[in-house]
């Protein structure tokens, strides 16, 4: 299977990138850029970060910290999710051993 690459233009902070990805992630990549843009606007408009790289770090900074938050949180449902579902198999399970018993 051949993946095709596609050279994609985004614009962050009034300066336009160029960036080859497959295909197939080309909106990923916008939708990505689009997120970066708009958290470094929002650093560099906040007027308490001055310089490209110093706001690229702290929205670097910041998506890191949003992605550890939401893997924290996807770690919780997946337990509580888990726990639910081997609770389910278990009444199954005993609602099936009960039927068979009535069977004989």
């Amino acid at each position: 299977m051949t993946t095709s690459n596609a050279q994609v233009s985004v614009r962050i902070l009034d300066k336009e990138y160029q960036v080859a990805c497959a295909s197939e992630e080309r909106t990923d990549l916008l939708d990505s850029a689009e997120i970066l843009n708009s958290k470094m606007l929002e650093i560099r408009n906040s007027g308490r970060v001055v310089g490209l790289d110093r706001i690229a770090v702290m929205a670097a900074l910041n998506m890191a910290n949003d992605l550890l938050h939401a893997q924290a949180r996807d770690r919780l449902i997946e337990g509580d999710l888990s726990g639910r579902l081997k609770s389910i198999s278990d009444r199954v399970e005993n609602a099936l051993g009960t039927s068979q018993q009535l069977d004989f």
